[in-house]
């Protein structure tokens, strides 16, 4: 299985994730979280990402790329862990529609 690590926290494809980023909009900043399946680790080293889905509003997917050592990861939260998984990337999820593309 392809895994990766953010700071204490082991990822692997496939995973429910919540990631907390901070945002800057003028002179404010926030945390923002993104919550969703993750689809892609590519890259190695220092050089390492991640691809994040999940389904929005109007059953719209949203995609999120972060290198895992970004400074603006505050942390990774993970809800589920993935069983089963037997593939490197989860392409195959942008095809499906409902429940369907959340469950792997």
């Amino acid at each position: 299985m392809i895994s990766g690590k953010i700071s204490t926290t082991e990822i692997h494809i496939g995973d429910t994730v919540r990631v907390h980023s901070t945002v800057v909009e003028g002179n404010k900043t926030r945390v923002q979280v993104f919550e969703g399946i993750i689809i892609a680790l590519s890259g190695r080293g220092e050089n390492q990402m991640m691809t994040v889905r999940h389904i929005g509003a109007g059953g719209i997917g949203v995609e999120r790329k972060w290198p895992l050592d970004a400074k603006s990861i505050v942390k990774v939260e993970v809800k589920k862990n993935a069983t089963n998984v037997r593939r490197s990337k989860l392409y195959y999820l942008r095809n499906l529609t409902g429940r369907q593309a959340t469950r792997v």
